[in-house]
């Protein structure tokens, strides 16, 4: 075979004792272990499937090449029309399971969105937006469904009309499925933003009262969320009503007006932004009243190391940074020369002549890890709740929720073993999950227990049987491949009521 016939794809079949890369590589994502006695055998096609297409020989010309990402970018789309209906099914199957064992009507289905999610390696949050996908897929809108089945819309352009008709009667949504269909050609060359217009249009032709009350249930969606951003920045947002978002942007435009009239030499852009860390923290630089955490290695802070720091709800930033932000509590100001590295350079646009002029105190906790290991040392308590000391440790060591695929905030520090059954309240059985993952793990069938190994790991085994694995993220100074060098790690809360620094003197003028 060619690779390529009739402008179709043709996959070459691979040896069938190949191992398949990712298989081996991830053997607890990739084929979660532990499942039903004949998961195998039922899973058996879609093996065959993967290994033929990692079989598949690239065409010798361009237009043949062409044709294969266009007869793959197919194949996922129909792939991820059979995901719709195996969730679906897979939902109604644990439900009449439930349903069996005696659990409540409103408690039939928990934990279903966030199995579906671990074999997708998906969030949970994802889980249960791709299970509602399917639903709606399967039950109301049948021709966007065949249009995913013959790549004719991909997956995330079928979401974005299901999305857009989720205010609508189930009989709504189907007239409007049919008016969209594929054979209208709706599709054809329509990006991301012509098919949602042409859903709107739709639905507000067909329901324009469901859609006015959407938009004014959609004020109880206001959030803010963070996320990194490259060369430590990071994007805050708001989701906020038009009404308020306009008068939130129009307020930094006219403070930006003003400012640019008075001679600021920053852009309307940096004026704005710094007016929003001002107006919101309440100091010019952001950072007086607010506690942030540097998890680096002693190495990095004293003797200029390279290894990565850790900065509690942002990532990993460069050790230069940390060292500066750490060691400087005063960055130099706009205009004048450095003396040395700060957090902000000096050659930078300021946020004002006040800004990084504020004085602020550096704590130093000091957090060790067992030798050899990599590993926090470990801390107990006879409590039920866990201590701060140790809620701190959990922080530090875990970072984000440990469900696996999982990156939500730590919002609740739960035993891996719970304390009914016998569960210590101990750093080796302690876990930082988000809400709903500690809720979802309370559900029938669900076993959390520490599993043994070098590095702090939890297995997780849901109610089919399926066990996975999440381990916890290496700390800084800890290579993944070798974790053997005992290393010193410091917490440092950024405290703004003990004046200047004076760590120089305690710590004995550190290395820069």
């Amino acid at each position: 075979m060619d690779g390529i016939e009739d402008s179709q794809l043709t996959l070459a079949a691979a040896p069938r004792d190949r191992v398949l890369p990712g298989a081996a590589a991830f053997p607890d994502a990739a084929s979660p272990s532990g499942g039903m006695p004949d998961s195998d055998v039922s899973c058996s096609g879609v093996q065959e499937l993967i290994a033929s297409v990692r079989g598949l020989r690239l065409a010798s010309d361009s237009a043949g090449l062409i044709d294969q990402l266009r007869g793959l970018e197919d194949l996922k789309s129909a792939v991820a029309g059979v995901q719709a209906r195996i969730a679906v099914a897979f939902d109604a199957a644990q439900r009449r399971a439930q349903a069996d064992a005696g659990v409540r009507a409103a408690e039939q289905g928990h934990g279903v969105a966030a199995q579906i999610a671990l074999a997708r390696r998906e969030s949970p949050n994802r889980g249960s937006r791709l299970l509602g996908l399917a639903k709606a897929l399967m039950t109301e809108m049948p021709h966007t469904l065949s249009a995913l089945d013959t790549g004719q819309l991909n997956e995330w352009r079928a979401t974005l009309l299901v999305r857009e008709t989720a205010c609508l009667s189930a009989a709504d949504r189907c007239a409007i499925d049919e008016e969209l269909s594929a054979d209208t050609g709706t599709f054809t060359g329509a990006g991301d933003r012509a098919i949602m217009a042409a859903a709107r249009a739709a639905s507000y032709r067909r329901d324009p009262r469901s859609v006015t009350q959407r938009a004014s249930h959609a004020a109880a969606e206001r959030h803010v969320s963070l996320r990194p951003a490259p060369d430590t920045m990071t994007y805050l947002t708001a989701l906020l009503p038009v009404a308020q978002g306009v008068a939130v942007h129009a307020a930094l435009n006219r403070h930006a007006d003003t400012a640019r009239s008075e001679g600021d030499g920053r852009s309307r852009g940096q004026i704005m932004a710094d007016a929003l860390v001002e107006r919101i923290t309440g100091t010019p630089n952001g950072i007086t009243g607010v506690e942030i955490q540097l998890i680096m290695t002693d190495r990095t802070l004293f003797q200029g190391d390279s290894e990565p720091a850790r900065l509690a709800g942002y990532g990993i930033v460069p050790a230069g940074w940390a060292r500066a932000l750490a060691k400087e509590g005063q960055a130099a100001k706009k205009g004048q020369p450095a003396k040395e590295v700060h957090a902000v350079k000096d050659d930078a646009a300021k946020a004002g002549e006040a800004a990084w002029g504020q004085e602020f105190t550096v704590w130093l906790r000091r957090l060790y890890t067992a030798p050899g290991m990599g590993e926090l040392v470990a801390m107990d308590s006879r409590a039920r709740l866990f201590p701060a000391g140790l809620r701190r440790y959990l922080q530090a060591r875990d970072d984000t929720c440990r469900t696996p695929y999982c990156d939500a905030p730590i919002r609740h520090f739960d035993h891996v073993l719970p304390w009914h059954t016998g569960g210590t309240t101990s750093l080796d059985n302690g876990a930082g999950l988000c809400e709903a993952c500690n809720h979802t793990k309370e559900n029938p069938g669900w076993t959390t227990r520490p599993s043994p190994g070098r590095q702090h790991t939890i297995e997780y085994r849901t109610p089919t049987g399926h066990t996975y694995h999440s381990t916890a993220p290496p700390l800084p100074g800890t290579s993944i491949r070798e974790r053997s060098a005992p290393i010193g790690f410091l917490a440092m809360a950024l405290d703004p009521w003990r004046g200047k620094i004076r760590h120089r003197a305690k710590l004995g003028n550190p290395a820069a």
